[in-house]
């Protein structure tokens, strides 16, 4: 690890610090000026400039209220009805989400879909998850009827075709019994592995389904998802971003890039509103 990465990673952690514990006062002043448009509002109607309700997806070891304390303020102060949910919750683990199996999961936001669109009366939703949160809906978009409720799927640093963990998990074949270990107690994580049953089915025949946009963010100091480049999709309608292409300073890993990279946020903004779409540079940490 360079030098320069050692001394960064106590100032993200700092960062991120002071974001959770400013969030949630802005947020509550927020929602006290806007009453009709809240997270988790099941009373918020989708304007005509954002007919699509927002859905957000956690990641792995994450749950509907921690992934989301910048985020999800961050479209509400832009019109949009948004929405969060827990999912892939193992018995007797609080609070770290996202655990069980994928295809599971994949059926707890079908569910909640549904939900959300009977309750804004909205006919179709937009998908934005983090890691995990970016793969599973690929899941519910290609086997359970999702392709037709959903508008837009904005993966942040999703792991759609896997991750070796900087190679970590191509030692798994030398400590026999590891592997069967993580698939009886955290399915989700053996499901997320390059080459696992999970991802060859969902991957067989293409990356994408007709009539979803599709857009994938990604940085280059992913340190969970590797190679960052796997991140990527193939196929119509996909729009496959770099943040380093947009701001060669972001220096955001795979955590700070879903939980308050304003720059991010500006191109999850963009991906959710392509007609009003505005240039995304270093200044849009400040926007």
């Amino acid at each position: 690890m360079l030098p320069w990465k050692r001394l960064l990673r106590p100032l993200a952690a700092l960062l991120l610090t002071a974001t959770v514990a400013v969030v949630p006062a802005a947020t509550a002043a927020q929602a006290a000026d806007a009453p009709s448009r809240g997270w988790n509002d099941y009373s918020c109607k989708p304007s005509a400039a954002h007919p699509h309700p927002v859905v957000l997806v956690h990641g792995t070891f994450a749950n509907s209220v921690d992934n989301w304390l910048a985020l999800a303020p961050y479209l509400e102060s832009r019109d949009y009805c948004v929405f969060s949910f827990d999912y892939g919750q193992l018995s007797g683990v609080p609070l770290f989400h996202g655990l069980g199996p994928i295809d599971k999961s994949a059926e707890q936001l079908k569910t909640f879909v549904d939900k959300v669109l009977t309750a804004t009366g909205a006919a179709e939703t937009d998908l934005v998850g983090h890691s995990q949160g970016g793969l599973m809906p690929r899941y519910y978009l290609k086997f359970l009827g999702g392709a037709a409720k959903v508008n837009a799927l904005v993966g942040i640093a999703p792991d759609n075709h896997g991750t070796t963990l900087s190679g970590l998990t191509n030692l798994l074949p030398y400590f026999p019994g590891v592997g069967d270990f993580l698939t009886t107690n955290t399915p989700a994580l053996a499901d997320q592995v390059v080459g696992s049953a999970f991802l060859t089915k969902l991957n067989e025949g293409g990356d994408t389904v007709p009539g979803v946009k599709y857009t994938v963010l990604a940085t280059q100091y992913d340190e969970v998802v590797t190679p960052y480049r796997s991140q990527f999709l193939s196929g119509s309608g996909v729009h496959n971003v770099l943040l380093q292409d947009l701001c060669p300073l972001d220096l955001s890993e795979h955590v700070a890039i879903g939980l308050f990279d304003r720059i991010a946020f500006h191109e999850v903004a963009n991906a959710l509103d392509p007609a009003h779409a505005t240039a995304t540079t270093c200044a849009s940490a400040l926007s």
